[in-house]
């Protein structure tokens, strides 16, 4: 049974994935021409905040939250990124979520049996988002042989994998800075 502490995690972690599956990154360029000028990446701000809750949470935690989400976009509300419903699983998109449970359990082993320090965390990070990936790859692959459209294949691989690969790399950089904080926060529980 869930205790009210847990609860209270599993619905701040819920939140969390909520919003900033709707957030877009945007990275601020220097005044030119006097006017503010924004860069946006194709991703949003989900993958970094799984990534900082799992490191700051226990995986159950994670996993449920994640889950709910899961279940709220399939049948409740279209919280995913691009929308909702029963019809998001014919999409790509849906298996790049589902790559987010072997994302969580990866990132997670930084909490079981390392110390958590910036080499482990980047070393983790790269593979557990190569996982991520690549569970959206084969899913995206038996999409295509299912319906028989092989053509669709490189044009998926390319538009959700290696347009989007290498910006969730780069979010691992700035997660670096919080590190130290949640190691500190580990140790005084």
């Amino acid at each position: 049974m869930l205790n009210f502490y847990k609860l209270i995690e599993i619905l701040v972690s819920l939140q969390s994935i909520v919003l900033t599956s709707m957030l877009p990154v945007y990275i601020p360029l220097p005044f030119i021409y006097k006017s503010s000028n924004n860069f946006e990446l194709p991703i949003t701000l989900q993958i970094p905040t799984i990534i900082l809750l799992t490191l700051i949470f226990h995986k159950k935690v994670v996993f449920r939250a994640f889950s709910i989400y899961i279940i709220l976009g399939l049948f409740v509300l279209p919280v995913f990124h691009q929308g909702g419903s029963l019809g998001y699983m014919l999409t790509p998109n849906f298996g790049y979520l589902l790559g987010l449970y072997p994302l969580i359990k990866i990132i997670d082993n930084l909490n079981n049996r390392n110390k958590i320090n910036f080499g482990n965390f980047l070393k983790n990070g790269f593979i557990a988002i190569g996982a991520m990936h690549l569970t959206g790859i084969f899913y995206n692959f038996t999409q295509i042989l299912f319906y028989s459209q092989y053509n669709l294949f490189l044009y998926n691989l390319g538009k959700y994998s290696l347009g989007k690969i290498g910006y969730h790399f780069l979010m691992l950089f700035p997660l670096l800075l919080l590190i130290k904080p949640i190691e500190r926060l580990k140790r005084s529980k």
